[in-house]
């Protein structure tokens, strides 16, 4: 099998001439999607629209969406801020769009909301900067656990299953990273804790020897750590261990992401983290993986998985809603309740926060196994 699934293009503009006739190609339910297919984030960027095409070859094959086909329109984000503003523009000028699955990282997703309130279309999003959908604007529907969850989740393990003290914290100075590392320093400070070193860091470093050494010399026995970019983990995880760094280290869900696992290699052995999708995790967890693993050759994580869910809660909506109507979509994704996906189970609350929870794993040897699943209901 082909590592693109191929879909018949639905709703083209050309016509057939046929005795005489016109016919024109079949109506379809269009759904923006903006993804990283150029840039540092190139390759995650492939997961999530295969994680995107994966659902829509499934809903389809179940009859679409109203009765239609579902179509994707897509547009690369250059993993930039300018660059998702002008992807998302350009759907926005197809009126014909119903719907969109946004972007992973929350910077993007932060640049691209004030043209999603102009617009007034639910966007499915995977960047988990809690302020995302606390900051008035309605149309954004989360997909992934926010990080003020993630930070509880890394705040307990440390310090009650790892019994560690003494933190250090390392983050990008990004929308994520920053919110992570403020949310993480709260909960320590609710359980008597003030981290012994608090290090951010410029995205797309090429030296993290400066971070490494800050670590060693700080008294930590814990690292916690919020790293968007995989190619940035894969640096900082050899570094740490090329100074002598061996401490537990319990990171946000980019230290078992694919790429992360294969650049940092055996850097990364021994580290926990705090994973919204694990294929143990849950039934449809284990069920959607063993279908990604079949269709594209490779293991899936978070970047796939949230833009699957995302894709076919869309879709459950719109029938549900029995309309395309905005307001009656956004009305229906709220309703929705229990619904068993492969990032967890979904209810979403009136913020458009669909989870409030985290696995935590570890990589034993590269392998991700599972420890627990710590979810929250306030």
């Amino acid at each position: 099998m082909r590592k693109w699934i191929t879909f018949a293009v639905f709703g083209l503009a050309a016509a057939m001439i046929v005795g005489g006739l016109t016919l024109q190609a079949a109506d379809t339910i269009k759904i923006g999607v903006v993804a990283p297919l150029t840039g540092p984030s190139a390759e995650i960027g492939s997961y999530q629209i295969q994680g995107t095409k994966l659902a829509v070859a499934e809903i389809n094959k179940a009859g679409g969406v109203l009765g239609k086909p579902v179509e994707l329109i897509i547009e690369d984000d250059q993993t930039t801020n300018p660059g998702i503003i002008m992807a998302f523009s350009k759907l926005v000028g197809n009126k014909e769009i119903v719907g969109f699955l946004g972007s992973i990282r929350s910077t993007q997703v932060n640049a691209m909301s004030p043209d999603v309130l102009k617009v007034g279309k639910p966007v499915m999003i995977g960047g988990t900067d809690p302020t995302l959908t606390h900051m008035g604007n309605p149309w954004y529907f989360r997909f992934r656990p926010n990080d003020s969850y993630s930070a509880r989740v890394i705040a307990e393990y440390g310090v009650k299953t790892l019994g560690k003290k003494k933190w250090a914290i390392v983050h990008s100075t990004d929308t994520f990273g920053t919110s992570g590392m403020k949310a993480l320093v709260e909960n320590l400070k609710s359980m008597g804790i003030t981290p012994v070193l608090i290090q951010g860091y410029t995205n797309n470093s090429q030296d993290f020897t400066p971070v490494a050494l800050a670590v060693k010399r700080s008294g930590a026995d814990v690292l916690a750590s919020y790293v968007p970019f995989e190619t940035d983990l894969g640096i900082l995880a050899k570094q740490l261990r090329q100074v002598g760094v061996t401490m537990p280290w319990v990171g946000s869900a980019t230290n078992i992401s694919t790429t992360a696992l294969r650049l940092a290699g055996s850097a990364l052995n021994g580290t926990f983290a705090v994973a919204d999708f694990n294929r143990e995790s849950c039934p449809a967890a284990t069920a959607y993986a063993t279908k990604y693993e079949a269709a594209y050759k490779v293991r899936p994580d978070h970047f796939s998985a949230w833009a699957y869910d995302g894709m076919h809660v869309l879709a459950l909506a719109i029938n549900n809603a029995k309309s395309t109507d905005p307001a009656k979509i956004r009305q229906a994704i709220l309703a929705i309740k229990d619904y068993k996906g492969a990032e967890g189970t979904y209810n979403f609350d009136q913020n458009g926060d669909g989870l409030h929870g985290y696995n935590v794993v570890k990589n034993v040897g590269g392998t991700i196994v599972f420890d627990k699943h710590i979810d929250f209901k306030d």
